[in-house]
This record gives C-alpha cells, structure tokens and sequence, in this order.
C-alpha cells in the first residue's frame, strides 16, 4: 500500500474497510512510503527498499501522490510516481475504464450508454522524454518514441480484453479503437500499422482507426460506440480525463497499471491537498480501484461484490455527488454507504 499526499491517505482508509469486508481469504498488508511527503523526508519519492518490497508484493493499492509545492530543480512535481513504478516495473498497460454508475448525472445529459475502457499504452510514448528534454532558453525539446515491441503487446492487450467484455453499448460489438496522429506523425502511423497487424490475429474482434481529434469528438457526441479504446501514452492521459469528465467527474475512474509480473492500483485523479482532511474527498474511485486489485489476484468475485455494493449505493441515494465531484455527505459516510450496501 501506498497511502499518498493530500487526501491519499483518507481514501485508501476508505479503501481498506471495504476490502476487509469482502476479504474471506487470507491478505498481508505492507505500508511503503512515497509521494511529495517521501521526497521531502527522504529526498527521493520513493527509496530502493520501498521499490524491492512492491516488486515482492502479488500487487500493490496506491493512492494519489504529489504535492504542488514540492519540485525539482527543472520545475516538474518530486512526488510523482508514473515514471518510477510504470517504467521500472514495467507496467506497460494503464487500464482506464469509463463507466456511467447508476445514479450519477452525467454533463452529456444521457442515464446510459458510456461503458468503454481505455488502455493507454504505459512506457512509451511524449512520456518517454519524462525528465529527458533538451535545450536552453530558446528552445526545447522532447522526443516521442514508439517501438514494435511496446506497440504489438500493447494492441495484444487491448484485443485481449475486448474478448473478454460484453461489446460496445451501442451495438454489442467486440470493437477495439486505435487512437492516433497517423496524418500528421510517423511515430503514430508506426503504431496505426502495428496495431493492425496485430488485429488481423482477431478476426472475431472489430477493429477501427481514429484521429485523436476526432475520437475527443466522438467521446461526447456517441461515447455508446465504444468499446475498448488504445492509444499512446499523452492522448490516454488526456482523453480518460475528457471521458471521466462525461460520466460524472474522474474521482469516480479507477484505473491500473499492469505488466507480465507486476501491476499497481489507483484512482486517476490527483492529491487535491486543499480538501485534505475535511471529510470532503470522494473515495469511490480508491475503491473501485480495490475492485480492479481483486480481479488481477483472481478474486473476481469479491470485485463484482465491490462493484455491485458502489452502484447500489449510488442508486439508491445514499451516495450523492457535488457539482465539483466531491461526495455531499463525506468521505466516511460514503465508505460506510458502500458498506451498508455490501449487506
């Protein structure tokens, strides 16, 4: 467990209650420090010792980390853990699902219909150049590096777990969406054409091209046409956000990043440091975040159980957003709700 900055730690609390309601097997918890909080103690976000013990762990539950007044020396956050964990472990699938709960209002003005997932490839990408940019005052640049490898198992994952959901909304197709720059970038025409050599290994799957530009429209005008989604590192960060933005707020996106050996949990949103400790922060997205956890160890079951007590909730009223995304009747109410509903 990585408790985090700002609200982190409030939410993973919330997130632990629940999963030792639904625990009927055997679990051993291991804190580990990391974030702002780390850096300011230690001088590192994350230490080799707290590194060794997340690559022992079968997965690891983490909640937001940074804080914006703790950075380095070229003005980016020290507390950040993307580039640490996702490329020193490997996790090179960051699994975004994009669900309308019930209950939740969502700004495109629709009950139903947005059950998508988006999976945003993890360690290449514009993110590659993290802390690796060149140039002075007058110039600067960072590098967008795509590889067959990190393309072809990427796709592979995406037509995957498209096997495995029930289809698009919309029309019950299996569909996998690659999401590119194929016009205008090489890098992206590069990961256009792997992808659909990749598709022709699933014929019983569709398989479709989008401009990224395109897709952002398509995300708020049929949002029920897709599926699975997958795209570069950037346009996956930036398109989860406008997703969760249509399904009532990204507090309520869990999201995981997964690799062959290693993967780690957590809620796609930030620290928001200015609501820590008001009871104010909204834990649903931690806990769905626990359910995705229960999956990956094989413990589908306790996930749905998770899942099914947070939509019963939602339905029924005991769980209420604000207009910010925050939860009206606070965090620890809310946890309790989500309990209540577990039976």
């Amino acid at each position: 467990m990585i408790r985090g900055d700002g609200i982190g730690p409030e939410l993973v609390d919330s997130a632990l209650t629940v999963l030792d309601a639904v625990a009927d097997f055997p679990i051993e918890l291991v804190d580990v420090q990391a974030g702002a909080g780390a850096y300011r103690a230690e001088g590192s976000a994350l230490s080799d010792a707290g590194l060794a013990v997340i690559r022992e762990a079968d997965a690891t539950l983490k909640g937001p980390v940074g804080l914006p007044d703790v950075r380095q020396s070229d003005g980016t956050e020290a507390g950040l853990l993307g580039g640490i964990l996702r490329n020193g472990l490997d996790l090179y699938a960051n699994v975004r699902p994009i669900t309308l709960l019930p209950g939740v209002r969502s700004a495109l003005r629709v009950d139903d219909g947005i059950d998508y997932v988006i999976v945003r490839e993890n360690t290449e990408g514009l993110y590659a150049s993290r802390g690796k940019g060149v140039g002075n005052d007058h110039a600067m640049t960072d590098t967008l590096l795509v590889t067959r490898a990190g393309c072809e198992r990427i796709a592979h994952f995406a037509f995957t777990l498209a096997s495995r959901r029930s289809g698009a909304p919309a029309d019950g197709v299996r569909r996998v969406t690659c999401v590119d720059k194929a016009n205008v970038l090489r890098s992206m025409y590069f990961f256009r054409s792997v992808f659909l050599e990749v598709a022709e290994q699933y014929p019983d799957i569709e398989a479709e091209c989008l401009y990224v530009d395109a897709a952002a429209q398509a995300l708020v005008l049929a949002p029920e046409h897709f599926d699975v989604i997958v795209t570069e590192n950037l346009f996956g960060d930036i398109l989860s956000d406008l997703g969760g933005g249509t399904v009532g707020g990204i507090a309520l996106c869990p999201s995981g990043n997964i690799g062959d050996s290693h993967a780690y949990f957590e809620p796609i949103h930030g620290s928001a440091p200015t609501i820590a400790g008001q009871d104010r922060a909204n834990p649903l997205g931690q806990i769905l975040a626990t359910a995705m956890l229960l999956d990956h160890l094989g413990e589908r079951a306790a996930g749905d159980r998770i899942r099914g007590a947070v939509r019963a909730a939602l339905r029924g009223g005991s769980v209420r957003l604000n207009p910010d995304g925050t939860v009206a009747s606070g965090t620890r109410s809310t946890t309790d709700a989500v309990l209540a509903a577990l039976g």
